[in-house]
């Protein structure tokens, strides 16, 4: 039942293992996350975080029911994921899911196993979502928007507030500062972002890219 690898499937089965990290670096210690490659069914899990709520590590084998559950999915055809109750080798309850995971053409290729540890101290679940502070400090500044030109409006403002507000920026390279702040925040890699933000602060599209050509000089320069 083992399944034939290409390189394209190890490369996508690879960048699961940074998404769970993620995950648990999100969601805390109750929960148990397990990637299962189907390469080789006898030494199955290829990355696990929190295994203490079932015991395994890498190398572990893959269990009866996570067989049971890939069966259960490929007769599905349709639906990639089955969550279910199930005990840990201590009688411990956890909520599960399995989500299959599918490489070139359309082939399973691995398993995603999400365990929660339905013990898990209310309190411990309090304080990974809270981060463990009150302060205002921890929360970062996140801007949601409906479309690309709020997006981008909304960032412009932003900046310009940050410039006007700093002193020690002249107002001859205000526009400089604000192209470079908007630059390293990533705001150019969109589609038509020179105009609009050219149009924004009442400046030329030429004059906007004069300043990312000298930001992109700079650059190259340090490296």
């Amino acid at each position: 039942m083992n399944v034939t690898f290409t390189e394209n499937d190890r490369t996508i089965l690879e960048s699961y293992k940074m998404m769970i990290e993620g995950l648990a670096n999100y969601l805390g210690s109750g929960y148990e996350f397990v990637l299962h490659s189907l390469e080789n069914l006898n030494e199955s899990v290829v990355k696990i975080i929190n295994g203490h709520h079932t015991g395994r590590q890498i190398g572990a084998p893959v269990t009866d029911l996570a067989l049971s559950m890939l069966s259960k999915l490929q007769r599905d055809g349709e639906r990639g994921y089955i969550s279910y109750n199930v005990k840990n080798k201590k009688g411990e309850p956890l909520k599960a899911t399995t989500i299959l995971i599918k490489g070139d053409n359309n082939k399973n290729i691995g398993l995603l196993c999400i365990n929660f540890y339905l013990n898990t101290p209310l309190s411990e679940l309090i304080s990974n979502l809270s981060n463990s502070s009150d302060s205002a400090e921890t929360y970062a500044s996140e801007t949601f928007v409906e479309n690309v030109e709020e997006l981008i409006s909304q960032a412009v403002s932003q900046v310009q507030k940050e410039v006007e507000m700093d002193e020690s920026v002249s107002h001859l390279l205000k526009n400089k500062v604000i192209v470079t702040m908007l630059y390293h925040q990533g705001i150019f890699q969109f589609k038509d972002a020179v105009v609009k933000i050219a149009n924004i602060l009442g400046i030329s599209k030429n004059t906007v890219y004069m300043h990312l050509r000298a930001i992109n000089s700079s650059d190259s320069k340090q490296k």
